[in-house]
């Protein structure tokens, strides 16, 4: 297939941000449904899923930025492992609109937003899919 012909037939939405995360997680449209319930993300695209459920692909815009999700792939080498040691930080200007939109769609507190000594406010959640998020707003 020629880079004209894949351009017609899938789109090549702009990436947005200097670093852009890729999740590999267990549920990848469902993760991003909640996404756009949870943090006001936008889709962007979204390959099709075969015939497991699974998609290879997702592209949504939060904040800003661009963040890319798949399912776990292990005949090619790409399990799923349960997210640990890492956290995707929301810089936000409203976090109080951010926060209780993501605790209203359903994610679980894990360090209740506060003044921090670094004069920002900030707290930790966790989305049903194992990722911390933090939101962090300064003063």
């Amino acid at each position: 297939m020629s880079a004209v012909q894949n351009e017609t037939q899938y789109p090549n939405p702009e990436v947005k941000g200097g670093l852009v995360a890729y999740l590999c997680v267990d549920g990848a449209a469902k993760a991003a449904d909640f996404y756009i319930k949870a943090f006001d993300a936008k889709e962007v695209f979204r390959y099709p899923v075969d015939d497991q459920g699974r998609t290879m692909h997702i592209h949504l815009y939060v904040n800003g930025s661009s963040l890319m999700l798949a399912d776990g792939y292990p005949e090619h080498g790409h399990p799923c492992e349960k997210p640990q040691g890492f956290n995707l930080t929301l810089q936000v200007k409203d976090i109080d609109k951010w926060w209780q939109r993501a605790i209203d769609a359903g994610c679980e507190i894990v360090l209740p937003l506060q003044d921090m000594f670094w004069g920002a406010r900030y707290g930790q959640v966790k989305d049903p899919f194992g990722v911390m998020w933090s939101m962090n707003q300064p003063k």
